[in-house]
């Protein structure tokens, strides 16, 4: 990854109120998601906008991306998305591509369900504002509560409720 290197002093002031929006963009993006807020998931992306996720099918468009995820959302309850990190580096000066670490915590099929995530992310200024023009869910991780303890351990530790335990879509390395 390389970073677009600011020279100005207002260039480089930009460049942190940048760094602050796409922040921004990133938790308001997990607290729609939480709140089935899909008209906020619509807005969050560019209009030639794609989501996909490691085994589910993606979508196109804010309102297509939105749609797919109030549709995967009727077999979740509560969800409890949280950003560890959000890593942002500059293209130029109207696009940035990003890595989010995330856990996240959803109530499914009875049970509690937990996993850590990392989103692939591109962004775009759009209208003088920043929104997804990319994003990837990548699965580190994922069980309910009692595989937990040996999901990092073990050679399939995507294991979705009522689903095929399956790799991680980031393998050990060593």
């Amino acid at each position: 990854m390389t970073t677009l290197q600011s020279t100005t002093l207002e260039s480089r002031i930009r460049r942190l109120e940048d760094r602050g929006e796409i922040h921004d963009l990133v938790v308001r993006y997990f607290l729609a998601s939480d709140f089935d807020d899909y008209d906020a998931i619509a807005a969050s992306f560019a209009e030639t906008s794609s989501f996909a996720a490691g085994g589910f099918e993606g979508a196109a468009g804010g309102a297509g991306i939105a749609n797919m995820i109030k549709g995967a959302r009727t077999a979740f309850g509560t969800t409890i998305h949280t950003p560890n990190y959000v890593l942002i580096d500059f293209q130029d000066e109207d696009h940035a591509t990003g890595l989010v670490g995330a856990h996240l915590e959803i109530a499914m099929g009875g049970t509690s369900v937990f996993g850590a995530v990392r989103y692939e992310d591109e962004y775009v200024r759009e209208n003088d504002r920043w929104v997804f023009a990319t994003r990837n869910m990548r699965t580190v991780h994922v069980g309910d509560w009692a595989d937990i303890e040996t999901s990092l351990t073990s050679e399939t530790p995507v294991r979705w409720p009522g689903g095929v335990p399956a790799a991680s879509d980031y393998p050990p390395t060593h």
